[in-house]
C-alpha cells in the first residue's frame, strides 16, 4: 500500500551530479518484510507444520545456501526430512514456492525507475541460488550496475570482504557510494568499510527519499 506521505506530491527530485551514487540492499528493501519470514510461514502454512520448527531447520541451514556451499535442491532435502513434510511435496513445488515468497515494495521499484542515468545503481544481498538467477530476470533490475550476490562470491554481510566486493563492482570508490539496508549491523559495516550508511524501513519511505536526495547532491569543493 502506498501511503499519502508518499504520493508523487512528495517524491524529491534526484540529482544528477554523476559524482554520487547508490547500492541497495535487497531483502527489505525491495521486499516487504524480510523474504525468510514470508517463506518460511507459506512452507508452514502450505504443509500444515509448525512454523517454528520449520524455521528452526531452515534457519540452522541457510547459511549454507547464502554462502553457495549448497544447491536449493540439497536445501530442501535437508529442511523436507528435518520438518517431515509431505513426500508428495517435491522439490519443484518447493521452488516455486520460495520464489513466489516474493513481495515486492513498489515505492523502492517506482523510486529506482526515477534515479538519474548519471547514478549509478549497484545491489548487495546475502541472497541464495536460483533466487539471484530469478531476480536477474526481473526487467526493473536491468538498472542495476553488475549486482553482487554472497551465494556467487562465498562471502555474505555483515564480512568486509562482501564489501570489498561491492566497491569493486561498482567500480568507484566507497567513499562515492551511499549503501542502503533494513539491518543496522550491515549499515556499520558498510561504513567501516567506507561507504556513506543509509537505513532503510519501508515505513518510513518518503523520509528515506528525502535522505538518499540529499546524499546524491554533491558538496561544494572544500566541504
Amino acid at each position: 500500500m502506498t501511503h499519502a506521505s508518499d504520493s508523487v506530491s512528495t517524491q524529491p527530485a534526484f540529482p544528477a551530479s554523476g559524482q554520487r551514487h547508490v547500492a541497495f540492499d535487497w531483502g527489505g528493501v525491495f521486499t516487504v518484510g524480510t523474504f525468510d519470514g514470508r517463506s518460511t510461514q507459506r512452507l508452514a502454512e502450505r504443509l500444515g507444520l509448525n512454523v517454528e520448527a520449520v524455521r528452526a531447520s531452515y534457519f540452522r541451514h541457510v547459511r549454507q545456501l547464502e554462502v553457495g556451499a549448497w544447491t536449493l535442491p540439497q536445501f530442501w532435502d535437508t529442511l523436507a526430512a528435518e520438518t517431515g513434510a509431505d513426500p508428495a511435496f517435491v522439490y519443484e513445488h518447493f521452488q516455486e514456492l520460495y520464489l513466489g515468497s516474493i513481495l515486492p515494495n513498489q515505492p523502492m521499484f517506482e523510486l529506482l525507475a526515477r534515479l538519474p542515468q548519471q547514478v549509478r545503481v549497484g545491489l548487495l544481498s546475502n541472497n541464495y541460488p536460483v533466487v539471484s538467477d530469478h531476480l536477474r530476470q526481473n526487467a526493473a533490475f536491468a538498472r542495476l550496475h553488475q549486482p553482487v550476490f554472497s551465494n556467487e562470491i562465498g562471502v555474505k554481510k555483515p564480512d568486509p570482504a562482501s564489501f570489498a566486493a561491492l566497491e569493486a563492482a561498482m567500480n568507484l570508490p566507497a567513499s562515492q557510494v551511499a549503501f542502503v539496508d533494513d539491518v543496522q549491523e550491515n549499515i556499520e559495516a558498510a561504513e567501516r568499510a567506507g561507504f556513506h550508511g543509509l537505513l532503510y524501513d519501508h515505513t518510513q519511505h518518503a523520509d528515506f527519499e528525502r535522505r538518499l536526495a540529499a546524499w546524491l547532491v554533491l558538496p561544494e569543493d572544500g566541504e
